[in-house]
């Protein structure tokens, strides 16, 4: 049909556009896949951008970031002209008078890299496209791009036509928005806001010439020209981009003179860019969100979402100094303990034999050596034992170390570390107002909170005297402190067990309910635990909030199962709020990256206790303090009563000072505590450095004494509220005060020989999943059985 066209020259011209067409209609429907992906007209419209989810404390403050790309679009007017000039004068000098391709830039650019000189020809509009939408990744390519020459020309061509497409689109101030909102600028920053934070902590629109400069200069090569890694580079390479600006006459003369003389100078140290960083509270909110993002669809790591957790920024500060603070004395006190010795023991206290080469055999590096050296041991014994400059955590002060160490030395230095778990909540709300996982996220990613679930010890002993408050007993009822035989049927023989209190002694003297609880007697808790029966301690737990698992064993009370920080202040929180149980809320609402509110959180509620017995309780847990010999009265060393204040409490030591914990309530907050080593086997020798009133209670006295200094919470001192419902059982009693005082109950668990007592170490890699011990009927004063029964024994049979 071209013959017809007599004129040779038009001709050509109409076989040429004719071909033109066909081409582009088979690029855009990538015909028989040759040609990949091209942009749709929807793509287009909708551009996709990863955007970086940001996570706020309640009052607003940004405490971390989810993001694939870490980005933070900004609009057109927040950018300033130093950088949207730097941008053109370098990049697109007839950015404002092209349609997308800027043919006579591509000529000149030719022409120059025919003559050695290598410059660019891409407008800012088509790396737009190359950014946006990839077009020349291999993701994008069909089977022609796998040709040299023309893979080239078809990504060329489809860079083309993505660029016209967006002219046709978008205006010109909106495509340099897009672009400098999705550029890379090194150490994952995407886009100008990110960029300026990253490297001058400040905002876009607060940024200079200079700086402006030094950030569009590093697009022509993010690794060459980083001002971080390549100063010297990042400085001559400022220049050039304010020589092209001058060039462009968007700088005068004396202007670009002064400023090619200007020094970089970077600020890295953003708190906002530094929030950006892994934490346990932000591992903890992607874990909570798991569900929500599957059920609705969203990503957080790309949606660009703004999520609000119920945490309190101060309260939450105040919890993580508090903990930091003790634990550098606790770890030197446990340091101090072992000096010289090894501190993995077993039950009877000898050192594990092999603790740290099985350790080691669960290393990568370990694997690494015994492929090379499969046929010769000794070298990898050689190499696990060679001294190297290693970084280590430095316990003293949070910070990174370089020590000489080897890898046996590493893993003995780390398996002595101590670590804590402490949650904070607001018992009538659900709302978590603090929540700190452990001691540094970088060097120990279990959550002490919610993952890790150790021995409650005696802080589970309130749901004992629970279950008897709803059997019809009252906090005067009295009980006598005596020794107590269980007997446990096997079938064929029967088990006698005899639980000892932490002194080793029976007072012989009838206690109230009262002031046994506050005094933590193991003897009066077992007897309580038989009245009721097991199996209603467990009831009574688990309706409180505590959903592991609970073996309905006569031990239980003692505290030998394994909770969670999290359950426990769930737990207490309960009987705080009326009976009422509600479910802990973390995060309040989300909203996209618009503003737009799209999700909102509400805690569930259900009554689960009598709300006379849940007030009754509360008063029971202001025993620790208000009764003689009662277990949380070490918090007498911290300002803390001022204006009649309140508190109440619970301490609590598993077998052997393994789990310390505390459980403080007052008349605003549950918090609660656990101090321990990951490694079962590695705790405290006695109860005077390792029970949880030393260990655990410390660092709940510091947070609160912090908390009510700092006016501006509005968390004041005062009593407990009031019962809401008519108090009929009998509940003020008077402990009488001895001629001959009792003791202080001590928080130890020895019960049986000392020297009977001790730990297996762990068998699993890590301390993640730590193995249970044979001996699991600890408590913290103390409850092992005659007969060496274990847990899974005595609950055999009940």
């Amino acid at each position: 049909m071209f013959k017809r066209i007599k004129n040779r020259i038009l001709r050509y011209l109409v076989i040429a556009i004719y071909f033109i067409i066909i081409l582009v209609c088979a690029i855009q429907l990538n015909f028989l896949w040759l040609f990949g992906y091209s942009p749709t007209k929807k793509d287009i419209v909708m551009p996709s951008v990863n955007i970086s989810t940001e996570l706020y404390t309640a009052d607003s403050v940004l405490i971390g970031r989810y993001f694939d790309e870490d980005r933070n679009p900004i609009p057109f007017d927040s950018i300033p002209k130093s950088v949207t000039n730097a941008l053109i004068a370098t990049e697109d000098v007839r950015f404002y008078s092209h349609n997308g391709v800027d043919f006579f830039g591509l000529g000149s650019g030719i022409i120059s890299t025919l003559k050695g000189d290598k410059r660019g020809a891409s407008t800012i509009t088509q790396q737009l496209a190359k950014n946006l939408y990839r077009t020349r990744y291999n993701k994008a390519g069909g089977l022609l791009t796998r040709l040299p020459v023309a893979g080239l020309v078809v990504t060329k061509f489809k860079e083309w036509m993505t660029a016209y497409k967006l002219e046709q689109r978008y205006s010109k101030n909106q495509i340099l928005e897009m672009y400098l909102n999705t550029v890379s600028f090194s150490n994952n920053a995407y886009g100008i806001e990110t960029a300026a934070k990253r490297y001058f902590s400040k905002g876009a629109n607060q940024l200079n010439q200079t700086e402006a400069a030094v950030l569009i200069g590093m697009l022509k090569g993010t690794t060459l020209y980083n001002p971080i890694r390549n100063p010297e580079n990042a400085f001559v390479r400022k220049n050039t981009v304010l020589s092209q600006m001058y060039k462009g006459g968007f700088l005068k003369k004396e202007e670009c003179d002064n400023l090619v003389k200007e020094k970089i100078v970077l600020n890295t140290n953003s708190q906002d860019l530094n929030a950006g960083g892994d934490s346990y509270l932000r591992a903890a909110v992607a874990k909570w969100l798991e569900k929500w993002s599957e059920d609705n669809n969203y990503d957080i790591y790309t949606d660009g979402l703004k999520i609000y957790t119920t945490i309190n920024s101060k309260l939450q500060k105040h919890a993580e100094e508090a903990v930091a603070k003790q634990m550098v004395e606790l770890q030197q006190r446990l340091n101090n303990t072992w000096e010289g010795q090894e501190p993995w023991r077993d039950l009877s206290g000898k050192v594990i034999p092999n603790f740290l080469d099985n350790l080691a055999k669960k290393t990568p590096y370990y694997a690494f050596l015994s492929k090379k050296y499969a046929n010769t041991p000794d070298s990898i014994n050689y190499f696990l034992n060679k001294k190297k400059k290693i970084e280590v955590y430095n316990w003293k002060d949070g910070s990174k170390i370089e020590k000489d160490m080897s890898t046996m030395d590493s893993l003995k230095y780390y398996a002595m570390m101590l670590n804590a778990g402490m949650m904070s909540m607001d018992p009538y709300s659900g709302e978590i107002k603090a929540w700190v996982g452990g001691i540094n996220h970088e060097y120990f990613k279990y959550d002490h909170v919610m993952q890790a679930k150790r021995q409650a010890g005696s802080t589970f002993k309130p749901f004992v005297y629970l279950a008897a408050l709803e059997s019809g007993m009252s906090p005067c009822d009295k009980i006598t402190d005596k020794p107590v035989t269980i007997k446990i049927d096997k079938g064929d023989s029967v088990e006698i067990w005899e639980p000892k209190n932490a002194d080793w002694n029976f007072s012989y003297r009838e206690m109230s309910l009262r002031h046994a609880m506050a005094r933590s007697i193991n003897s009066v808790t077992v007897q309580l635990t038989d009245m009721v029966t097991p199996a209603k301690v467990v009831d009574a737990a688990h309706r409180c909030g505590i959903t592991s698992k609970l073996n309905p064993v006569a031990s239980v009370g003692l505290g030998p199962n394994d909770v969670s920080v999290f359950e426990m202040v769930n737990g207490y929180s309960t009987m705080m709020n009326h009976g009422e149980r509600v479910t802990p809320l973390l995060v309040s609402k989300i909203e996209d990256h618009d503003g737009n509110v799209i999700a909102t959180f509400q805690a569930e509620r259900k009554q689960v206790l009598d709300k006379q017995d849940a007030w009754l309780m509360t008063y029971m847990l202001r025993g620790g303090m208000e009764e003689p010999g009662g277990t949380s009265q070490g918090l007498w060393e911290w300002d803390l009563f001022d204006k009649e204040n309140e508190i109440g409490g619970k301490t609590g030591t598993s077998s052997e000072y393994v789990d310390g914990w505390y459980m403080g309530v007052t008349k605003d907050l549950v918090t609660g505590v656990w101090v321990g080593c990951d490694e079962r086997s590695i705790h405290f020798k006695n109860s005077h450095s390792g029970e949880g009133s030393r260990t655990a209670l410390p660092i709940f006295g510091v947070y609160m004494e912090s908390v009510y200094k700092d006016k501006q919470l509005g968390y004041t001192q005062g009593k407990f509220p009031s019962p809401t419902v008519e108090i009929t059982k009998s509940y003020k009693c008077e402990t009488p005060r001895y001629s001959d005082p009792e003791p202080e109950q001590s928080d130890s668990t020895q019960v049986e020989e000392p020297a009977d007592e001790g730990f297996i170490g762990p068998e699993e890699e890590g301390a993640e999943h730590p193995v249970e011990r044979n001996h699991t009927e600890g408590a913290d004063s103390g409850t092992s059985s005659e007969g060496s029964s274990s847990l899974e024994e005595v609950g055999s049979q009940n």
